[in-house]
């Protein structure tokens, strides 16, 4: 049995492989809520084969969306909305994970393929809020949040955790990367701040801890709790791996079970090296580091090169993303590669490939 399709168990959840769809916004939410886009989008990842489908990134208060197209969570509507999807996606063995976030000073933007860049109040955008009152590049600056404001968006992860677990989500993933909220905090390069939430890592990565501790106490004990973080921001004077791996060594305090690694997305300045699993030595630093499992994505687009990745331990899990998009039954395809067996949907069995 090749170790991409062996099980994986963390708490009382287990996951029929290490196959896992990474969150990937869609701009198809209407209001906050799931669409029939979503249904078929998530449902189809599942049928494909994948162990862990994880929702895009879902906010948790209106002005924590990317754009106004944006998923959320804020109410019991849209929690409602999700249930035929998570339902689906365990009917077809998979688990169903959300990412729960907000975007701060990069939200109120609006979709790719509608330009990107700031919504104007006029368009149906808002009022941007982040870490301090420094704008994401050239874009408008955020209101910086207060300590009582602070409070709010604590309480706001928390309540969208008790929703998403009426939804019948499995597992909850707090983003923490790609220059959203709780990464702005993390990083100097948007935190200025002179407060208890401000300064060196211990005031940066308060409020992640404190929305980790408000998620988890309404979290079952049963079920995992997930961070993504992104590992560095790829500017010198910005977040370092070594930061990074000392936060999530104190995560594994709080109760988080796993870190997803990926890196950038806090400034327009970032100066990134590409090429295929080039975020995978952040993702062995972190494991090797911090002691907890860990899921490696970017650019991971062949079974052999995922398999290889579980093999040198420098993750436990992968998360794939475009190579989704493009192939939704990628796992079935790298089962067959690697000589192992894939979940095929009994009505689907007919095209199942005989032989190896």
């Amino acid at each position: 049995m090749s170790i991409l399709f062996s099980p994986l168990t963390l708490r009382g959840t287990t996951f029929r492989n290490r196959a896992w769809v990474a969150p990937m916004c869609q701009y198809s939410s209407i209001d906050g809520h799931p669409t029939d886009w979503h249904l078929v989008h998530l449902g189809g990842l599942a049928r494909g084969g994948a162990g862990l489908v994880i929702t895009e990134a879902t906010a948790v208060t209106p002005e924590g969306r990317i754009s106004p197209q944006d998923a959320g969570i804020w109410n019991d509507a849209q929690a409602a909305d999700y249930r035929r999807i998570t339902d689906f996606i365990r009917e077809q063995g998979a688990v169903p994970g959300i990412q729960l976030a907000h975007a701060g000073r990069k939200a109120s933007t609006a979709a790719p393929w509608l330009g990107g860049g700031p919504v104007a109040a006029s368009d149906g955008g808002w009022q941007t809020v982040g870490a301090s009152p420094v704008g994401y590049g050239g874009w408008p600056a955020p209101t910086e949040l207060t300590e009582q404001d602070l409070t709010e968006v604590v309480t706001a992860f928390a309540d969208a955790a008790v929703r998403a677990l009426t939804a019948g989500f499995e597992v909850a993933e707090l983003h923490a990367a790609h220059g959203y909220l709780l990464h702005q905090f993390l990083s100097p390069l948007s935190n200025r701040r002179t407060d208890a939430y401000g300064g060196g890592l211990a005031g940066r990565s308060r409020l992640l801890f404190e929305v980790v501790d408000a998620v988890r106490a309404v979290w079952p004990d049963d079920q995992p709790l997930f961070v993504r973080l992104s590992a560095t921001d790829w500017v010198d004077g910005g977040l370092t791996v070594d930061e990074v791996v000392e936060v999530s060594k104190q995560l594994a305090g709080h109760g988080v079970d796993l870190i997803d690694v990926s890196s950038a997305g806090n400034s327009p300045e970032q100066q990134i090296t590409v090429g295929p699993g080039y975020q995978v030595p952040f993702a062995r630093a972190v494991r090797e580091g911090s002691g907890l499992p860990v899921a490696a994505v970017g650019l991971i687009t062949e079974p052999a090169q995922a398999e290889q990745i579980l093999t040198d331990d420098s993750a436990d899990a992968v998360l794939l993303a475009r190579a989704l998009l493009r192939e939704p039954s990628w796992p079935q395809r790298a089962a067959r590669e690697l000589g192992d067996e894939a979940y095929w949907a009994p009505q689907y069995e007919r095209g199942k490939p005989r032989g190896r």
